[in-house]
């Protein structure tokens, strides 16, 4: 409240793991998961619903995993695909305030968390994969979420922005 109260939220939450197949995925692995990525999100989410003023903007981060999945990140990409549900339902719920809800769905991003998880051969495969034949920068998405948080994203809610260099 000393702030003046929530206009923006950008719900990053990421938590990956190495490649794992469904069947050697551990209750304790996809929990683990799940709790960073849809359950963190949904609480602040819950939270935005209550607080933001009128006019506000939320942009939830995914992945290009949600539709381009791959073997061994089963827990991941359906941590995913629950968020961006919950941004959907938000969009419909808050549209009425002038609260839009968007999802951007990034491609390989050229980030620690990416580069902890893979290696460096297999991010040369997935760079070759897109047509503009590199991975993200982490500019490359946050430009997309300024657009989205800011006036000229008024008319855009429910949606979800793949931002993959092609990929998907």
């Amino acid at each position: 409240s000393r702030l003046g109260g929530l206009d923006i939220l950008v719900n990053n939450a990421a938590l990956s793991h190495r490649p794992t197949t469904l069947a050697e995925t551990t209750d304790e692995l996809f929990d683990a998961v799940l709790a960073v990525n849809t359950r963190a999100v949904f609480r602040t989410m819950r939270y935005a619903a209550r607080r933001m003023r009128d006019g506000g903007r939320i942009v939830t981060v995914s992945s290009v995993n949600t539709a381009r999945p791959a073997p061994g990140i089963g827990a991941y990409a359906a941590s995913k695909a629950a968020i961006e549900q919950l941004t959907a339902v938000a969009a419909r719920e808050l549209g009425a305030r002038g609260i839009t809800a968007n999802t951007v769905s990034p491609g390989a991003t050229d980030t620690a968390l990416l580069r902890s998880v893979n290696p460096p051969e297999a991010l040369e495969a997935v760079a070759g994969m897109t047509p503009l034949g590199r991975l993200g920068q982490p500019a490359d998405i946050a430009d997309v979420v300024g657009f989205l948080t800011g006036p000229d994203g008024r008319w855009v809610t429910g949606q979800n922005l793949l931002a993959t260099g092609g990929l998907a």
